[in-house]
């Protein structure tokens, strides 16, 4: 059985609002490992590698500012399908439509920001996590 790595992320919202706990125990409870944590704050350089592929579009610099606003927590998780199984856990970007039992669904609500802020990010596909880890932990 192969296991995948995942870069997940706390966002500003739900450190501010202490749910790093919870988005933790999330994790653990469906089976996945934390093999490494850190709780930093962003700057824009490593924010801008992060979101690359976003720049240009009209939300890049809310987001950008966002994700400024405080600190992040940077988890990698370990686990077989880990990548599919936390985005099914983490629930749909918008925390409105996001299912009940989900972190978004459960924790997150629209604010009327310029950018979602929906407590978590998690990579969409092997890639983008090799990618994202080896922004986030270099």
């Amino acid at each position: 059985m192969s296991l995948q790595r995942t870069l997940i992320l706390v966002k500003p919202d739900g450190v501010r609002r202490q749910l790093v706990g919870e988005v933790i125990r999330r994790i653990e409870t469906k089976g996945y490992n934390i093999s490494e944590l850190k709780m930093i704050q962003p700057d824009r350089e490593l924010l801008a590698k992060h979101y690359a592929e976003h720049e240009g579009k009209p939300f890049y610099e809310p987001l950008l500012e966002f994700m400024l606003s405080g600190k992040v927590v940077a988890i990698i998780a370990e686990g077989h399908r880990v990548i599919e199984g936390f985005r099914k856990l983490a629930g749909t970007t918008d925390p409105t439509v996001a299912e009940p039992g989900t972190i978004r669904g459960d924790l997150a609500c629209d604010q009327g920001t310029k950018v979602v802020q929906n407590i978590v990010h998690g990579s969409d596909s092997p890639e983008s996590a090799e990618r994202e880890i080896a922004i986030w932990f270099n």
